[in-house]
């Protein structure tokens, strides 16, 4: 089956660009920070009502008429509410089971942080730290909430696979990125050791969380490996017979970070480094493993009228200022119609894909700074004439 998916991000997962104002009255820039900034009884009541009211089962209503079949969803390492002062979500979660089953729509459920962060970011829930893989207690724990979910969800008809933890970063992404200077950490002394994660311990995790998740799926239901964002290192490891049929790989390919990588900020060069990289590395891989792209969307620099530096945003201190290029909404449903279908057609390449995301609380008319980003949001993306439906597709 080929997987056509999106993800429901900043749902029990949050991150601060993608709802702003669900850190007001703070100056947390993440998830770890926020239930310490305010008091129990606000934290609570904020948390409660923005997973009420983020996704409900007419979401998932909408995701389906829009031709796709898959949900990803990132849950926290706190999913079943045993981490201080964290809210477990794993209600929310069962709700979401109930709505895939009921409309015809697969679940990939993502870890999508793990204490002391694998890789930093902001989206990992503590910026500018990275130690998870060093502290061996916390990896067990891990280890025990990917078998609590697996035992909880296997053999259901929602599920398709699981994800043992999303973009662990590794030297060449940790580097490029300058995640230290680009994500700087509130405590310096909580950040120090922070390092990128070795291959060596990601085969290692990747084994162990394998023996713990397989045993409880069904025909059809994966366990699903990010890449460390490093597409063609995983042949010698994934051609193991014990994986076969059973493991998928996911990529997540982004043109800011393309961009990056000195992709030309223009609607042909973007095509051009389509075609030319991500094409290509996908038909290889798939030789091999099934190859998902787990992550991905069609904001870009060019349609947003600036150089957004790798995608960085008035939150990074990034000034936008008025020098800026604008289209006309003809022209940028032209641009984000040409670069969505040459993803599309590169990712046939591989099994599948999820975009990043489905929805964000952004305003793009009366906030300057966020012009442009209303691309990652997959339902006003598809409203506005920029994503065709995928249900022949």
């Amino acid at each position: 089956m080929f997987v056509k998916g999106v993800n429901l991000g900043n749902w029990l997962v949050l991150e601060k660009w993608m709802s702003p104002h669900l850190f007001d009255g703070t100056d947390a820039e993440d998830e770890y920070y926020l239930p310490r900034q305010l008091s129990p009884e606000v934290y609570e009541a904020r948390i409660r009502i923005h997973r009420s009211e983020y996704i409900t089962e007419r979401d998932f209503v909408k995701i389906r008429s829009m031709g796709l079949t898959h949900v990803r969803i990132p849950v926290p390492y706190f999913v079943f509410g045993d981490r201080e002062p964290f809210i477990g979500c794993i209600q929310e979660l069962d709700r979401a089971f109930a709505w895939a089953e009921k409309h015809d729509l697969k679940i990939l459920v993502d870890l999508h942080s793990v204490p002391m962060s694998q890789n930093g970011f902001d989206n990992g829930g503590l910026s500018g730290v990275c130690r998870w893989s060093q502290i061996p207690e916390e990896v067990d724990y891990v280890l025990e909430v990917l078998e609590k979910l697996a035992q909880r969800y296997g053999g259901r008809k929602g599920l398709w696979g699981i994800t043992p933890v999303n973009e662990p970063v590794t030297e060449p992404v940790w580097s490029a990125m300058d995640v230290p200077g680009r994500y700087p950490p509130v405590d310096r002394e909580l950040a120090k050791g922070s390092a990128p994660n070795t291959m060596e311990f990601l085969h290692s995790f990747y084994e162990r969380a394998y023996d713990r998740i397989s045993p409880h799926l069904s025909d059809g239901q994966y366990v699903v490996f990010h890449d460390a964002f490093q597409l063609k290192a995983w042949e010698e490891f994934l051609s193991k017979e014990r994986f076969r049929g059973r493991v998928v790989l996911d990529t997540h390919q982004y043109l800011m970070m393309a961009e990056m990588f000195g992709c030309e900020q223009s609607v042909a060069g973007y095509v051009r480094y389509i075609e030319e990289n991500w094409e290509k590395d996908l038909a290889e891989v798939q030789e091999y493993v099934p190859v998902i792209v787990g992550e991905w969307c069609i904001f870009n620099s060019f349609a947003t009228g600036v150089d957004t530096k790798g995608g960085q945003s008035s939150l990074n201190g990034m000034d936008y200022g008025s020098n800026r290029e604008v289209f006309s909404p003809q022209e940028k449903r032209a641009i984000y119609q040409t670069i969505a279908n040459a993803q599309l057609k590169a990712w046939q390449k591989g099994s599948g894909y999820f975009y990043w995301s489905y929805k964000l609380l952004l305003d793009t008319a009366n906030e300057p700074d966020w012009i442009g980003w209303d691309s990652w949001d997959l339902g006003r993306a598809y409203d506005f004439g920029w994503f065709p439906n995928v249900a022949d597709g």
